[in-house]
């Protein structure tokens, strides 16, 4: 019985939740990189800005693991990581939703992200990469069935949970 104890410790624990947060970030956002530069996958706006948020939860988790914080702020980054993640999740979850409407409704393609950001200013760039444009309902790539952003939504959910896991058990 006290070997599983001494597992739970372990797997419960905030630091290794949080490293393995970090790592499952990097192994993501590599792979999206790999797409992009060895397969020629573009990303478009929604794409970019989940990447945005995988960043932002990788930042926050390697932050966290080396600050090695108390109960109270282990509470704060687990809180903070869990709003990075379902901001992320909304994003994959409006690229789906365009990725599935009829091809009559999916909106005009628009143009690429070095032109946005050369020809408007950021508040508007920011404002048309949230929104998302026709580019962002084309499918190019999928495994077992689901696109990148099915997946996308499902690491930013897996990784809510562990955020959230954090705040529940909230060992250090």
């Amino acid at each position: 019985m006290k070997t599983l104890s001494n597992i739970n410790n372990f797997y419960f624990n905030s630091q290794f939740l949080r490293i393995l947060i970090f790592i499952t970030v990097s192994g993501l956002l590599s792979f999206g990189y790999f797409l992009q530069y060895a397969k020629g996958l573009e990303p478009c706006p929604l794409c970019i800005t989940q990447r945005f948020f995988f960043f932002l939860v990788a930042g926050l988790s390697i932050i966290s693991f080396l600050h090695n914080p108390s109960k109270i702020f282990t509470r704060f980054y687990s809180l903070i990581g869990i709003i990075f993640s379902i901001s992320g999740a909304g994003f994959a979850i409006r690229q789906l939703y365009l990725q599935n409407l009829p091809s009559d409704q999916i909106p005009a393609c628009g143009p690429s992200i070095g032109y946005i950001f050369n020809n408007f200013s950021v508040t508007e760039a920011l404002g048309i990469l949230l929104r998302g444009d026709g580019n962002c309902a084309e499918v190019v790539w999928s495994f077992l069935g689901l696109s990148i952003p099915a997946w996308s939504l499902a690491a930013f959910l897996f990784i809510s949970f562990i955020w959230a896991l954090q705040l529940i058990t909230n060992k250090r």
